[in-house]
C-alpha cells in the first residue's frame, strides 16, 4: 500500500478515536456535574398579596429563567397576617422578600442573610387625610394627638416621626383591621396610614379622596425595600442553588421593568385580579423611581447605606450601635464550590493518557499539511474587528490605519484619514493645545507613552465625545518608524450618568444646594481647618416663619418656588468660602468658616452675617404661578439660631447648639437671630429692632 494512502487511513482513524473520546469525556463530565437531571424546587416567600411589586420573579417563571438555572420555584403568596422571615426559618420556603428590618431578625439571632436589594429607595410612607379645602394642607408636626394607623415593620415611619418630634406616645394608634385600609383613611375613621406609595394612592385617587403624602426621605431617612433573602444553612448547603436563583431572579426584574405592559397582562391572566388592569400599571410607573434601574444595577447594595439603616435603628434604641454587618450581606463573587468539578477531573485522567496521545499525533499531522499564517495578518483581524474605535499613527501624529468602529464613532471613512494629522480633525482646540506637545516629545522611550488618557473628541457632524483612550506601541520593525496604537471607547453617556448620580447624593434636587451628607463633609473641613489656623467657625439653623399659610393656600408648586427663591437670596448673602445647604422642608444651614480668633469679634462677624440673611429673607417674594394665573406676593421672615465652634469643637455639638437656638428663636417670637456661644446662659436674641442698632 501506497505510503500517502496508509497516511490518509491513519488520519481517519485517529479522527474517530479524538471523536469517541470527545464524547466519552463529555459524558461522564455529564454525570459528575448533573447526578440528577430533574429541576431542583425551591420556594419564594413573597411579603404581600400577588401585585406588580413581584413582577421580575413572575417574568422569570414566565420566561424561563428559573428553568435555564435548573430550578423549579413556586411562588407562596403573602398577606397582613404573614411573616416572611418567619416562613423561610421555618421551612416552608427557601428564599423570601422582606423589609430593611432583616436587621432586627439578623439581631434577635435569626440567621437571615440579604442576597440583593430590588428597591433602592423604600415605598413606605406615611398618607395624612385632608379635610375640605377651608383647612388647607396638614403638616407632618400637625399629627400629634391624632388618629393613626401603623402596620407591622413600619420602623423608617417612626423614625421619622421621632425626627419630626413626634413619639409613638403622642398618637393615638388605631389597630390594623384589615388589608385594605385605605378605606378607613377615606371613610375618615383614622387621620393618617402607613402605606405603600406604589399602593394605596391609586385608590385614593379613584375615590376622590384628599390625603398629604409624607416620605421618610423628606427627613433624610432613606431605607432599602423589598430585600431578596435566605438563610445562612441555605447559603452554605446550596452555594451554588444560591447563586442561580439570584441571577435568574435579578435577570427576571431587567426584563419586568423593560416590559411592564407583558408583566401587567401576565398577573391578570395567572396571578391575581384583585385589582383592575389600571392599577397594576399605575404600580409599575410608581415603582421606576424607586428602583432606579436607569442609574444602579438591579440587585446592588451598598454596605454604606446598610450601616445608616442600622444607625437610624440604633437611634430608635432597636439595634446597638456597634452592631456588625459580618455576615448579613452576601457576596455573589464569593468563589464557588469546587468539589464537582474535581470528581470530574478525577474521571477524565482515566482516558488523559489517550487523548493526549491522540492529541499530539494529530495536531504533527496538521502542522505538517497546513500553511503557517502570517502573524501581521492576525494582528490586522483583530484590529479591524476591535469593539473599540482604534487606529494607527507614526511621529508626527500621522493616521497609517483607522479600524471600522472608529468609523463608525467618529464618521470618517479610512480612506479619508489614512496619512493624515489626526490632532487637526479629531481634538478639539482646548485638547489639542494640550496634547500635541506632550505627544510631539514622545523620543520612542515606552515608559514616556501615555498609556491611558480621558479627553474629548470631535465627529465629523460636529458633536463632542468624551473618549477613554488606550495606547501601546508595536512591535518595531527593521527600516521603518515604530508606531502606535491607541483604542478608544465612548463613555460620554457613562460621564453623564456619573455627575447625575453625584448631584442626586450631594445635593438636594429643588434648590440645587447641597444636602445633608455634603454638609456633614464641610463642617469636618471646616473644624480642620480651625484647629490648625486658630480661627472660628459658625453653624446657623434657619426656619422660615409663615411658610406653611403660603403652601396651605396656593399649594406645594408655589411653596417650592418660595423655597427656590430663598436658597438664591441665602447664597447671595453669603461669602464664597461659605456653605448653605437644605436640611429639608423650610430648614436651611448656613456654615460660615474662617471668622475671627477672638470668640468675641468671631461672635460680631457670625450676628453680622445673620442679620444681613435675616433681612434679605424678609423682602417681599413674587411668585409666579406654574399654572400661569397671575402672581402671589408673600412676606417671609426667619428664625435662625447661630452657634460658634473652634478647632477643639466637635460636630454634633454645633448642630445641636445651633438647633437648640433656633427653637429659642421661635420660641421667642420668631424674626430673630438667637446667638448660643456654647453654654446655654450665654445664649442672646436678636429682633429686627436690635439689628438696626448693632448690626448694621
Amino acid at each position: 500500500m501506497p505510503p500517502l494512502a496508509l497516511l490518509a487511513i491513519l488520519r481517519r482513524a485517529l479522527r474517530r478515536w479524538v471523536m469517541l473520546a470527545g464524547l466519552w469525556i463529555c459524558a461522564l463530565s455529564l454525570l459528575a456535574l448533573s447526578p440528577a437531571w430533574a429541576l431542583e424546587t425551591v420556594t419564594l416567600q413573597l411579603k404581600w398579596t400577588h401585585a406588580f411589586q413581584f413582577a421580575g420573579y413572575y417574568a422569570a417563571l414566565e420566561k424561563g429563567y428559573y428553568r435555564e438555572a435548573g430550578l423549579n420555584v413556586l411562588l407562596r403568596e403573602g398577606g397582613p397576617y404573614i411573616d416572611p422571615v418567619a416562613s423561610v426559618l421555618a421551612g416552608n420556603a427557601q428564599y423570601g422578600v422582606g423589609t430593611s428590618s432583616l436587621l432586627l431578625a439578623r439581631k434577635a439571632g435569626q440567621p437571615v442573610v440579604v442576597l440583593a436589594v430590588v428597591f433602592q429607595h423604600s415605598p413606605l410612607v406615611l398618607l395624612v387625610r385632608r379635610g375640605d379645602a377651608t383647612q388647607g394642607i396638614p403638616g407632618i408636626r400637625d399629627l400629634a394627638g391624632k388618629r393613626v394607623m401603623l402596620e407591622p415593620q413600619s420602623d423608617e415611619l417612626i423614625a421619622y416621626l421621632k425626627q419630626e418630634g413626634i413619639t409613638l406616645d403622642q398618637l393615638v394608634q388605631v389597630p390594623l383591621g384589615h388589608a385594605e385600609h385605605y378605606e378607613e383613611l377615606i371613610q375618615g375613621d383614622v387621620d393618617a396610614i402607613s402605606a405603600y406609595d406604589t399602593y394605596e394612592p391609586y385608590y385614593l385617587d379613584r375615590a376622590g379622596s384628599a390625603y398629604q403624602t409624607y416620605s421618610p426621605r423628606m427627613g433624610g431617612i432613606d431605607f432599602y425595600g423589598d430585600n431578596l433573602f435566605t438563610t445562612e444553612q441555605e447559603l452554605e448547603a446550596h452555594p451554588q442553588r444560591v447563586r442561580t436563583f439570584r441571577d435568574a431572579s435579578l435577570r427576571g426584574w431587567r426584563y419586568a421593568m423593560e416590559h411592564p405592559e407583558e408583566i401587567t397582562d401576565l398577573i391578570v391572566a395567572k396571578y391575581s385580579r384583585q385589582h383592575p388592569r389600571d392599577f397594576y400599571r399605575f404600580e409599575a410607573q410608581r415603582m421606576a423611581p424607586l428602583l432606579r434601574a436607569d442609574l444602579v444595577e438591579v440587585g446592588y447594595m451598598n454596605q454604606g447605606r446598610w450601616r445608616h439603616i442600622a444607625k437610624t435603628y440604633a437611634d430608635l434604641g432597636l439595634l446597638p450601635a456597634d452592631f456588625s454587618l459580618d455576615g448579613f450581606l452576601y457576596e455573589p463573587d464569593t468563589p464557588p464550590d469546587l468539589t464537582k468539578l474535581f470528581i470530574a477531573l478525577a474521571l477524565l485522567t482515566a482516558v488523559s493518557a489517550i487523548a493526549l496521545y491522540i492529541y499530539r499525533v494529530n495536531r504533527r499531522l496538521a502542522l505538517a499539511l497546513a500553511e503557517k499564517s502570517r502573524s501581521e495578518e492576525r494582528h490586522r483581524i483583530i484590529f479591524q474587528t476591535s469593539p473599540s474605535a482604534g487606529l494607527v499613527w507614526r511621529a508626527g501624529f500621522i493616521v497609517t490605519d483607522w479600524n471600522r468602529q472608529a468609523e463608525s464613532l467618529f464618521g470618517w471613512t479610512r480612506e479619508e484619514v489614512l496619512c493624515k494629522r489626526f490632532v487637526d480633525f479629531l481634538l478639539p482646540a482646548s485638547e489639542r493645545a494640550r496634547l500635541t506637545p506632550e505627544l510631539s516629545d514622545l523620543d520612542q522611550d515606552q515608559a514616556q507613552l501615555p498609556a491611558h488618557r480621558i479627553n474629548d473628541n470631535l465627529t465629523r457632524d460636529g458633536r463632542v465625545l468624551t473618549c477613554e483612550w488606550f495606547n501601546a506601541w508595536l512591535p518595531e520593525r527593521l527600516g521603518e518608524p515604530r508606531e502606535v496604537v491607541s483604542l478608544a471607547n465612548d463613555i460620554t453617556e457613562r460621564r453623564r450618568l456619573e455627575e447625575q448620580i453625584h448631584q442626586l447624593a450631594f445635593f438636594d434636587p429643588l434648590t440645587r444646594l447641597p444636602n445633608r451628607r455634603l454638609l456633614h463633609d464641610r463642617i469636618g473641613r471646616i473644624i480642620v481647618a480651625a484647629r490648625r489656623n486658630g480661627r472660628h467657625g459658625a453653624l446657623m439653623f434657619l426656619d422660615l416663619d409663615n411658610f406653611k399659610p403660603l403652601n396651605d393656600t396656593h399649594g406645594h408648586a408655589v411653596g417650592d418656588l418660595l423655597l427656590v427663591d430663598a436658597a438664591q437670596r441665602l447664597q447671595g448673602s453669603l461669602r464664597a468660602t461659605d456653605t448653605v445647604a437644605r436640611f429639608g422642608g423650610d430648614e436651611f444651614v448656613v456654615l460660615l468658616g474662617d471668622l475671627d480668633g477672638d470668640e468675641a469679634l468671631a461672635r460680631e462677624q457670625a450676628e453680622r452675617i445673620a442679620g444681613k440673611i435675616l433681612e434679605g429673607l424678609s423682602e417681599p417674594y413674587r411668585l409666579a404661578r406654574p399654572d400661569g394665573a397671575g402672581t402671589v406676593e408673600h412676606r417671609c421672615t426667619a428664625s435662625i439660631g447661630v452657634a460658634l465652634f473652634d478647632g477643639a469643637g466637635d460636630e454634633e455639638d454645633a448642630l445641636r447648639c445651633a438647633d437648640t437656638a433656633m427653637y429659642r428663636a421661635k420660641g421667642g417670637g420668631r424674626n430673630r437671630i438667637v446667638v448660643d456661644a456654647g453654654q446655654a446662659d450665654e445664649a442672646s436674641s436678636l429682633t429686627p429692632h436690635r439689628r438696626e442698632g448693632g448690626l448694621a
